[in-house]
């Protein structure tokens, strides 16, 4: 099938169990073994858990209560910040080798273009295939990876054959891979997206597909659009090496439970200075405070309120933060406090850059997987 919009050749590379495995390789001990990394008391989380862990149950933001109770032998370890960004940067450095074009979602996972790239190499399945094994000889630890036509496919595509190996999806394959993917299995659509959409007879794209753009819009607001392109391959957001932020936040986790808005006051005032801390290091400004509480019973609730003007002093952000906390009752006592900042002055350069990506001239590329 022709697409009559631009071809790109992206590859997205995700670290297996990434934090896990990294405790895994230091500490042959763990090898083989269900691993978490996080606190395993009633009021730790795990943040990341091994594929021996995973088969239980466990998974990352899970309470380490329960995931004790789901694996009685889980190995709770300490997480090491500073050593999982030291691999990741040694892993980031494997994909300059091949292109500039690399944009990190986070430590263990990035998107790489490499439609045009340095080693002029004109397959990018076999360029995927190098960084893994080169991420394998430099680190001691493994990676998937997806890779296809655009960074929606390559995202999905990555989760196929882990851990460990990877999928390529070709162009003439993309519109009956979409078709018959489980709607589970489409980036962006979550768990409680999916419930209603099975309420709505959608179980695979080729449902979705069936829907009209009007109806996806009345129904998932904002989001229809993004899925009755995504499930036809139409996704022509570029890798973009500097990523925009759309919001900047800061939060505590408390060591006990905090019953009253009177002991949340001192709290919300640390968060705000190292939130001010951020917003100046990165010289961004922004409009509308978000105040997140999240219960000891792990329920979440956010409250906002958008101010007509920007700012990103302390002082302005704890006074909102305040107001947004006696906005209304707490229904029980307090676990976690975050103060985040959106509507940020960076937003008119994302909208400058989306028109780009609008307006650019369509092109059709042949492409060799």
């Amino acid at each position: 099938m022709a697409f009559d919009f631009p071809l790109r050749k992206i590859i997205h590379v995700d670290m297996d169990a990434f934090y896990a495995s990294v405790e895994q390789h230091d500490n042959p001990e763990l090898k083989g073994k269900p691993v978490a990394v996080g606190g395993g008391s009633k009021r730790g989380v795990v943040s990341a858990a091994s594929y021996e862990a995973r088969k239980y149950g466990v998974r990352s933001a899970m309470s380490g209560y329960i995931a004790k109770k789901n694996c009685p032998d889980l190995i709770f370890v300490r997480p090491r910040f500073d050593r999982y960004k030291e691999i990741s940067l040694q892993v980031r450095n494997i994909f300059f080798e091949y292109t500039d074009l690399v944009e990190p979602l986070s430590l263990d996972e990035a998107y790489l273009d490499v439609t045009q790239n340095k080693k002029g190499n004109p397959s990018a399945t076999l360029i995927a295939k190098e960084i893994r094994q080169k991420i394998l000889d430099k680190t001691g630890l493994t990676a998937s990876a997806g890779i296809s036509i655009n960074k929606f496919i390559a995202k999905v595509a990555s989760d196929i054959n882990k851990p460990n190996g990877q999928k390529t999806i070709n162009p003439e394959e993309v519109i009956t891979f979409l078709e018959n993917l489980d709607i589970r299995k489409f980036y962006g659509v979550g768990k409680v997206t999916a419930e209603k959409m099975y309420k709505l007879g959608i179980f695979t794209g080729s449902d979705l597909k069936q829907k009209s753009l009007e109806f996806l819009d009345e129904t998932f607001g904002k989001s229809g659009r993004y899925y009755y392109h995504v499930v036809r391959g139409i996704h022509t957001s570029e890798v973009k090496p500097h990523r925009i932020p759309k919001s900047v936040g800061a939060e505590r986790t408390f060591s006990e439970n905090l019953s009253s808005e009177i002991f949340m006051l001192e709290r919300l005032e640390n968060i705000a200075s190292e939130l001010e801390r951020r917003l100046q290091k990165s010289k961004i400004a922004g409009k509308t405070v978000t105040l997140k509480i999240k219960y000891s019973d792990f329920t979440l609730n956010t409250r906002s309120k958008t101010l007509p003007y920007y700012i990103s002093n302390k002082s302005l952000i704890l006074e909102t933060a305040k107001e947004l906390l006696y906005q209304a009752p707490l229904k029980d006592s307090v676990r976690l406090l975050g103060i985040s900042l959106g509507n940020l002055n960076t937003e008119k350069e994302q909208a400058e850059e989306e028109k780009k990506e609008k307006d650019e001239i369509l092109v059709q590329l042949r492409f060799d997987f």
